[in-house]
């Protein structure tokens, strides 16, 4: 990567992070970056393409070593594991969390066919795990994708709620409310 190749993303991601998908402009990351909007255009196709090129080299390295996560710990602890760094990820960088969840965009996953072949990093360990649970009898046999949208579906749910506002608790108290909520889903596919 050039050196102005880094100055446009790191300044995309600040700019994305600190205000949001739409704040992200060529002219204010080539702004930011020192460089003048044409030099962005020689690096980046356009706006989708910088975002889509800064948000895949984010979420790789917020998410390097997930799929390890837990590794070795009973079922519903590794569940409990993933759900944590997920949500350290959503509320640490609510911007970018919305921008990959939330937001309509043409080179989202969808769903069954991406998460089924592991596109989604944050989604594909949880699925291992459920895999492995269902093979090693801990969870019933049933749909591993089905069943690991049934568990993670709640706390993306429970994270629109909070980010929207909507949740009057402070972060340690909804935190605990994912936890006892994974828990609640938990209980009812265990074998």
């Amino acid at each position: 990567m050039t050196d102005t190749v880094e100055r446009l993303a790191r300044a995309a991601l600040a700019i994305l992070v600190a205000e949001g998908a739409q704040a992200v402009t060529m002219r204010r990351v080539a702004a930011e970056a020192g460089v003048t909007a044409m030099a962005t255009y020689r690096h980046f196709a356009g706006r989708e393409a910088l975002l889509r090129s800064v948000v895949d080299g984010a979420v790789a390295e917020e998410t390097a070593g997930w799929g390890e996560l837990g590794a070795g710990l009973p079922f519903g602890r590794r569940v409990e594991a993933l759900a944590e760094a997920f949500l350290d990820f959503a509320l640490g960088r609510p911007n970018l969390y919305r921008y990959l969840v939330t937001e309509r965009r043409d080179d989202a996953l969808r769903f069954p066919d991406d998460f089924r072949t592991g596109g989604s990093p944050a989604f594909a360990p949880v699925f291992a795990a459920v895999e492995q649970a269902i093979r090693d009898g801990v969870l019933r046999d049933d749909d591993p994708l089905e069943v690991t949208l049934a568990i993670t579906t709640p706390v993306v749910g429970l994270l629109q709620f909070h980010l929207g506002g909507r949740m009057d608790m402070p972060e340690n108290d909804f935190r605990a409310l994912c936890t006892r909520t994974t828990r609640r889903v938990l209980n009812g596919l265990v074998a």
